[in-house]
């Protein structure tokens, strides 16, 4: 693992212990299942013997961290490309006939040498200078900080299958080492050291130099998608110096032989990790690409717009007559509310009608393909029809589960749904779901499972009665039967922290906390804010995110509302709020109707019993039984 080691002479310093001393140190195994290392291994022991320049490439560095006895090059490639070298001028020399010389010198570079070691105390000046101040994320906000301060658990990135790695994430968990730069170091070059992962939050994890032990003094939090975290090995092959921090630089003499017993059957990341993080945020959609999107202001139609950006999958979306481009709209490329163009025709949806009558230069039309498809239905026999009731998310107040109808039948399985007494007259607010969403809910889900059910506005007859609420209106329940019944095994545990489209304004991703799980439906609250900004939202849904998706995609993240605001918020404050979170919402409505504490009298309710608040994968006592 470290042939040719030799970077840290064996007869330094006897005075340390000797239970480290490579004599008591197994050779690795041939069959190691991870950590597997044939390149060179540096440590700056000391110090003393100065500084050196490589003789190659001119990096300026610690001549004890140097390679070989002469330490004229501070990697194995750098010897073997200096003896490629002298061995093409040989031959030049030969063929030019000249005499050889006793040893062919490479080009000597003493200006370039000088500039580099001159660049390399500057970088070093701003290294230190940099080091005294404390990186400061947006808004002050650190998910180390948070998470740390409060013991929180985070969501596994396996949770989330549309995001960067979510497919493909696979052991890495606490324990598995990488190489990481060293910041507890005082050389004016770039280093690295071993650092093993004491916690995972989503893409960030906490790491501890290796040497460290139970020391927690210098660990720090990073993101282990990014660009300077390796696997064990990456180093040595890259012809990096390893070297230990400063701290504990003089606790071992035979660095080499610590590494070897420490990291034996130790794991570490996939050999070609970053680039599965590199293919994993390629997205298809393309700028100028044009596709139909919900219309903000009337949920009934579509409209065509065009992909301004793409950030992480997320789409920020013109309506092609903006002409100031202003009036746009956020979301995920995996969003049920973006379609080909096209969609809206062959389904019999109803559609706005651009005033631009041809397309404009460099615009073109998505590949229908790379949109989410849907399940397919079979609606030959018992389908949906108009009239049925059922229960639906409301998309203009993602809090309520309300009271809902169903307006009319589309083809290929999609419906259009209005909410019951707060429904435009003109039918402007109603909203297609497909058959098979997740935001649908056949008649007393919410009773089963212990939901408050937002009933119609006006709706007197209180506590709300499914059957006295049909035979009144002389409607019949959609069959459960019709309804997507399907739990995944999603992963989510109430508390986990992750971050979360605020679908109200969706161009914000926010710090947020899962409070309530209801087989597949998730509750999720924003931290720092009220819980009737709380949303529902399906388990797999594409605008939920591992923590550290922001940083690694380049998002803005909203931090939450601080403590002391949230204690000694003012009415004004609330309105304030309220007046943001209707920034996006279009016409929305009033807020819906709360139930009254006596609504769910025990008396007159009679519960079954469910999975609420369980990560059930089951669909028993999934509904409840309907009654005649």
């Amino acid at each position: 693992m470290f042939d040719g080691y030799d970077s840290c002479s064996e007869d330094t310093s006897s005075s340390s212990s000797s239970d480290e001393s490579e004599e008591e140190v197994a050779p690795l195994p041939s069959s190691l299942p991870i950590i597997k290392n044939n390149g060179q291994v540096y440590t700056y022991p000391d110090g003393k013997s100065g500084m050196a320049t490589c003789e190659m490439c001119g990096m300026v560095g610690v001549r004890d961290a140097f390679y070989s006895k002469t330490k004229r090059f501070c990697s194995v490639s750098c010897s073997r490309s200096y003896s490629s070298n002298s061995k093409k001028a040989s031959i030049l020399a030969r063929l030019q006939g000249k005499p050889p010389t006793k040893k062919a010198k490479v080009l000597q570079k003493q200006p370039l040498v000088a500039k580099l070691a001159a660049y390399a105390q500057y970088q070093a000046t701003l290294q230190n200078q940099a080091k005294t101040k404390t990186a400061v994320p947006v808004e002050g906000f650190s998910w180390g900080n948070y998470i740390n301060s409060n013991s929180f658990t985070a969501a596994p990135v396996t949770c989330f299958k549309h995001a960067p790695m979510g497919t493909c994430w696979g052991d890495i968990a606490e324990g598995v080492r990488v190489e990481v730069p060293n910041t507890d170091c005082s050389l004016p070059t770039k280093v690295f050291w071993i650092a093993g992962i004491v916690k995972l939050a989503g893409y960030n994890a906490l790491l501890r130099y290796e040497g460290f032990e139970n020391d927690s003094s210098l660990d720090f939090w990073c993101n282990i998608c990014g660009s300077d975290i390796h696997p064990v090995g990456w180093c040595a092959t890259s012809g990096k110096p390893l070297v230990p921090p400063r701290t504990i630089q003089h606790k071992y003499t035979n660095w080499k032989a610590f590494l070897v017993k420490r990291l034996t059957g130790a794991k570490t990341l996939p050999p070609d990790f970053s680039q599965k993080v590199s293919e994993s945020m390629q997205y298809p959609f393309k700028t100028s690409m044009r596709v139909e999107v919900v219309d903000k202001t009337h949920l009934c139609r579509t409209r065509v717009a065009v992909v301004e950006s793409v950030i992480g999958g997320r789409l920020r979306l013109v309506y092609e007559e903006s002409e100031d481009k202003t009036d746009d709209f956020w979301c995920h490329m995996y969003s049920p509310l973006i379609h080909h163009i096209g969609w809206s025709r062959s389904i019999g949806h109803r559609f706005k009608r651009s005033d631009i009558t041809k397309k404009q230069d460099g615009h073109f039309d998505a590949p229908p393909h790379l949109f989410m498809k849907v399940k397919e239905v079979d609606a030959a026999g018992e389908w949906f029809k108009e009239g049925m009731k059922l229960e639906a998310i409301d998309p203009l107040n993602l809090s309520a589960i309300c009271v809902a109808t169903i307006r009319k039948v589309l083809a290929d399985g999609y419906l259009m749904i209005g909410i019951d007494g707060s429904e435009a007259a003109d039918g402007s607010d109603w909203f297609c779901y497909h058959a098979t969403s997740p935001s649908i809910f056949p008649v007393g889900f919410c009773e089963i499972n212990m939901i408050e059910l937002t009933p119609p506005r006006g709706y007197a007859k209180l506590p709300f009665k499914w059957f006295d609420y049909l035979r009144e209106t002389d409607s019949i329940a959609a069959p459960v039967k019709l309804f997507n019944k399907e739990v995944p095994n999603h992963g989510f545990h109430v508390g986990m922290k992750l971050e979360a489209v605020d679908l109200m304004e969706p161009r914000l991703v926010c710090v947020a906390t899962v409070t309530r799980i209801i087989h597949r439906l998730l509750r999720i609250h924003f931290d720092g804010w009220e819980d009737e900004y709380d949303q529902w939202v399906d388990c797999e849904s594409p605008d939920l995110y591992p923590v550290g998706w922001c940083q690694l995609t380049g998002y803005q993240l909203q931090p939450p509302a601080p403590q002391s605001s949230r204690d000694s918020q003012s009415s004004s404050s609330k309105q304030k709020k309220k007046a943001k979170s209707q920034q996006y919402k279009g016409h929305k409505k009033m807020t819906s109707l709360q139930l009254k504490e006596e609504l769910l009298d025990g008396e007159e309710y009679s519960f079954l019993q469910g999975a609420s608040d369980q990560e059930s994968n089951g669909s028993a006592s999934y509904y409840i039984k309907q009654e005649p």
